[in-house]
């Protein structure tokens, strides 16, 4: 278990094959979990939608991204964007730019 003494970046480690998208979690505990998603010209299979039990808060840190939710909303996200995902708010992700680096925090158990 990390004690809390090891420096890291969110900007290591970051090769991804074009059309792939890789999660690694970097912090978890009861209470929620926070990932880094490193994506490369991704965007979910057509006909998939993410439908999860938490609320999610999400911001993209490098590159650009389009979230589509299910009622045909489109969010364009730019570095420094972020934005709350309510629990069961079915989205997918329709792009992203060829190097896209995301961080997000999925709250556990939380009930908007």
């Amino acid at each position: 278990m990390d004690n809390g003494r090891t420096l890291r970046s969110v900007f290591s480690d970051i090769s991804v094959p074009p059309g792939a998208e890789v999660l690694s979690t970097l912090f978890e505990t009861n209470c929620g979990r926070i990932q880094r998603i490193v994506s490369h010209d991704h965007a979910s299979p057509p006909g998939f939608w993410y439908d999860q039990d938490d609320d999610e808060w999400v911001m993209v840190v490098r590159g650009s991204a389009v979230i589509e939710f299910d009622d045909g909303r489109l969010v364009e996200m730019a570095e420094g964007d972020y934005l709350t995902i309510p629990r069961h708010a079915r989205h997918r992700v329709a792009r992203t730019d060829a190097e896209t680096i995301w961080l997000a925090v999925h709250v556990i158990g939380r009930r908007s």
